[in-house]
């Protein structure tokens, strides 16, 4: 119990901090800024921080888009940097609307400093948001196991894997596409089926797992036959304490040719951002690299 209390507080600290911080910058904050179709900030997220059994510390990054319908693209650079060390830290070049959680992380060396800061600037429609973010130890999360014992599903690119799980770690599939041809997209995935107890009681009404897909970075438009196509129940060899496996495929459609990254995220029954609590989702990215 007090496990889960604490994970309740820091959600409400990182919310309370995301709005300070915004302040802090002399920008418009949440509660500021009216509902707009477009014109509006991106704030950057910070959700917190683990430790890895090596030793090195991973951070975990999301963003608000306050758009209600203005998709941004902003390139790295002057308007999208991560310092210091950037201004290329993997984070995201391609801002869907409202919130996005632990979309990307960052590991950092197993003697990198506490008090040492990395800030994230993102500068889109003329208003500039950053949010810095240090090994601090109030802000330490468990993304692999909630407090009732729930874990993140897995996500693999084949049915015999290799199977993902938990936060972004890096490119997991190459994949090749020509402009304007479908690119078939099927990932096999797979879950503990533990429903937390905030959720049980509409465990009936969503799915065990769903899936989303989203471009993260690329130079053109990515169309998708079904940004969030539906699992199909199926048995196969999966991960060992799982419950419950599915097989899930759709299309992408490139409109230029160049480098891209996709991300598929695969949320348990705990939702989207894991109900605010930093467990249990799984994002796993696809590098697509599209010809003429």
């Amino acid at each position: 119990m007090l496990a889960y209390r604490r994970l309740i507080l820091n959600s409400a600290i990182a919310m309370i901090a995301l709005s300070s911080a915004a302040f802090s910058q002399g920008i418009k904050g949440v509660e500021r800024e009216p509902p707009s179709e477009s014109g509006q900030s991106v704030t950057p997220a910070y959700e917190g921080w683990y430790e890895n059994p090596d030793g090195t510390k991973t951070i975990s990054i999301g963003y608000y888009n306050r758009n209600v319908k203005e998709v941004l693209d902003i390139p790295v650079g002057p308007n999208n940097r991560i310092d210091p060390g950037g201004p290329d830290q993997g984070q995201p070049t391609h801002f869907l609307i409202g919130r996005q959680w632990g979309i990307f992380t960052i590991t950092v060396p197993k003697d990198f400093p506490a008090d040492k800061k990395l800030t994230w600037t993102i500068i889109a429609n003329g208003k500039s948001m950053e949010i810095p973010f240090k090994l601090d130890p109030l802000w330490v999360i468990s993304p692999f196991v909630d407090a009732g014992g729930n874990t993140p599903p897995f996500i693999g690119f084949a049915e015999s894997g290799p199977f993902l799980q938990g936060p972004p770690r890096g490119i997991n599939q190459p994949l090749t596409a020509t402009v304007g041809a479908p690119l078939p997209l099927t990932v096999w995935v797979a879950d503990d089926a533990n429903i937390p107890p905030p959720f049980a009681a509409f465990a009936k009404s969503f799915p065990a797992v769903s899936v989303s897909w989203a471009k993260f970075r690329g130079p053109g438009d990515v169309t998708f036959t079904n940004a969030k196509p539906k699992v199909e129940k199926l048995e196969f060899k999966a991960p060992p304490n799982t419950a419950y496996s599915g097989k899930t495929t759709t299309n992408a459609t490139f409109s230029e040719p160049g480098e891209y990254i996709l991300e598929v995220t695969a949320n348990d029954i705990s939702g989207v951002g894991g109900g605010g609590f930093q467990c249990c989702w799984t994002i796993a990215q696809a590098k697509v690299t599209v010809t003429p």
